[in-house]
């Protein structure tokens, strides 16, 4: 990885972004390297208050099953660590980076994911219900997992550089629950969300282009102004879905999926 490489996390329609710089690998250096067994020493001797384990680099350690809950591991550097079934509820991960790290069956329940970085990561079901999710995810694989009640909406107040949103971009979440959240203006593009749970899911704004939906429950979700081209809806439930606005092309399957009460679709 070198200086100069970047992590864009928020592409929109406007050719807005915000890149954010990763450290090149010898910067890592100057974050914290803790070992496994100095990370559990650590957890060990907190009581009662949340461990304080920011800036910290534990990359491609083995920490499976470890115990963080409601830790401040804000600024640290976990890319391909082995992070399956770790309890992470509660945690607070911003500006973390988590690239390539396997984080299978993990818990994130109510876990503050801001400025995350995902991209090529691992969540094959994971819980994230409750999460605060802003960040890069691309190419990162969620197939199976929880992600009800995620507000993983654009942030409209921080707008310093460009307005933040969750970049889904080739991501794979086979089968994932993204039931009762919010992806407004997230960007799934080229994303296989195919057999994906999306009821009631806010997608306003969200662009769709090139992905697969083939079989999703998209019951009352709201894709209202959302960019839907050379989209795959084949045999998916748009049952009541509110497609008001959108920009339509390319759509393919619409013929065998089921529209009853949706609004906004194409004639």
């Amino acid at each position: 990885m070198s200086g100069r490489s970047t992590r864009i996390l928020i592409p929109l329609a406007l050719a807005t972004v915000v890149v954010m710089a990763a450290p090149a690998q010898s910067q890592w250096d100057s974050y914290e390297r803790m070992t496994a067994e100095s990370l559990r020493s650590a957890l060990a001797r907190v009581s009662g208050a949340p461990a304080q384990l920011t800036g910290k680099n534990f990359s491609n350690l083995d920490l499976q099953g470890v115990d963080f809950r409601g830790a401040n591991l804000s600024s640290s550097v976990f890319n391909g660590a082995r992070l399956m079934h770790a309890r992470l509820d509660r945690t607070n991960l911003t500006v973390s980076f988590l690239e390539r790290a396997d984080l299978s069956h993990a818990s994130l329940q109510g876990a503050m994911l801001f400025s995350v970085q995902l991209a090529g990561g691992t969540l094959q079901h994971a819980n994230l219900s409750g999460a605060r999710l802003i960040g890069d995810l691309r190419r990162t694989d969620l197939s199976g997992a929880n992600l009800t009640r995620v507000n993983a909406a654009a942030d409209m107040k921080n707008q310093s550089m460009g307005l933040m949103n969750t970049l889904m971009v080739n991501a794979k979440a086979v089968g994932a629950d993204f039931s009762n959240s919010d992806f407004s203006r997230a960007n799934f593009s080229f994303a296989d969300l195919s057999g994906a749970r999306m009821h009631r899911t806010q997608l306003m704004r969200a662009d769709l282009s090139g992905a697969t939906l083939a079989g999703a429950d998209l019951t009352e979700a709201n894709l209202q102004d959302a960019e839907i081209i050379d989209t795959d809806f084949s045999k998916a439930n748009l049952t009541g879905a509110d497609f008001t606005g959108a920009t339509f092309r390319g759509v393919r399957g619409l013929d065998t999926a089921i529209t009853t009460g949706a609004r906004g679709l194409p004639p």
